[in-house]
């Protein structure tokens, strides 16, 4: 079975997340298939870069989130327009509304980069 997880990264003391794709047996900083994000949650406020086409293809194949992941897609909207996505609405809207989003909670600084 395929999962979507975190595989941390960072120094100790200093965490910070991949989102990848894994298949369930691999160990939580083995082996994965694809990255398909990224969480940091040490800034203020945590960032998080989906490259939500990827998981929306991953999902439509069978691969599941894991509880911490499926909580950070909660929070990003994730979950709802992957709904939407099965009722057969365009990946395209979608995306634009997810970077749409994503742009209104940058801090004013953090919106050209």
């Amino acid at each position: 079975m395929v999962r979507i997880r975190l595989r941390r990264t960072g120094q100790r003391g200093q965490p910070s997340y991949r989102l990848v794709i894994a298949d369930k047996e691999s160990p939580r900083d083995g082996r994965f298939l694809e990255i398909v994000g990224f969480y940091n949650p040490r800034t203020e406020p945590a960032t998080l870069n989906i490259k939500e086409d990827r998981v929306y293809e991953w999902m439509s194949k069978g691969a599941l989130p894991t509880e911490s992941v499926a909580q950070l897609f909660k929070t990003a909207g994730t979950v709802e327009r992957f709904e939407r996505f099965k009722a057969g609405e365009s990946v395209e809207t979608l995306l634009a509304e997810a970077e749409t989003a994503r742009a209104a909670h940058l801090p004013a600084d953090k919106t050209g980069k």
